[in-house]
């Protein structure tokens, strides 16, 4: 006899959840017209300058079925192209060859770009149409982080917007003496140790295979 899988707390709050738009909007207040004017369908020169400026940009993205996904994609400040007002593209890098973003753009040809410049509070959203490239003129003229790509993720862009600074001033992302302390959370070896459920391997299995692939990280 099987047995059904145990209740969790989203299984509770879903039964009365917001149930459409209309009633969403019931809880707030309308968007401010500035809200809504600063949403473009191509780059500024002042929003040309924030892509150089990032080092870091976290790409969504969902699977035919709806599965959705973030992935983040890290680099040397510039390491995203722009291609033109309304085109950029992000150079594959060495990762764990799932291929999770790739694998979602083909399927639905869409994804979303979060640009995050360290130490400000200052973000980008980007939307729009997406393609995988193996162009070899493409490739050879974006900034490689690591070995050459072997591929780079091209965003069309439909939707592009700052975004409010209150989320990275109310997290204190930038001010280390907020940061918790290293012993007051668990080691990323603790927690990839959890994740496998292989019991044969320890936590300093885990430590020595994440120090070696840190070492040889652009293989």
């Amino acid at each position: 006899m099987t047995t059904s899988p145990a209740r969790s707390a989203f299984d509770s709050l879903r039964l009365d959840a917001v149930p459409d738009q209309d009633a969403l909007r019931r809880v707030y207040e309308l968007p401010k017209d500035t809200a809504i004017r600063k949403q473009m369908t191509e780059l500024t020169e002042q929003t040309r300058r924030l892509i150089g400026c990032s080092s870091l940009v976290l790409v969504a993205s969902a699977d035919a079925e709806g599965n959705c996904d973030v992935s983040p994609r890290g680099g040397p400040a510039g390491f995203v192209a722009v291609l033109d007002a309304r085109t950029v593209a992000i150079p594959d890098a060495t990762g764990n060859k799932r291929l999770d973003t790739l694998q979602n753009v083909i399927a639905t040809g869409r994804a979303g770009l979060l640009f995050v410049i360290p130490g400000r509070t200052t973000t980008l959203r980007v939307n729009g149409r997406a393609c995988v490239s193996t162009r070899p003129e493409l490739l050879s003229q974006l900034t490689a982080v690591g070995n050459p790509p072997a591929s780079a993720l091209v965003l069309g862009i439909e939707e592009v917007y700052p975004h409010c600074p209150k989320s990275l001033l109310r997290s204190g992302a930038w001010k280390p003496e907020q940061w918790l302390s290293a012993d007051a959370q668990p080691t990323s070896a603790e927690v990839t140790l959890a994740q496998l459920r292989m019991p044969e391997l320890t936590v300093a299995d885990i430590e020595q295979a994440e120090a070696d692939s840190l070492k040889y990280r652009y293989e």
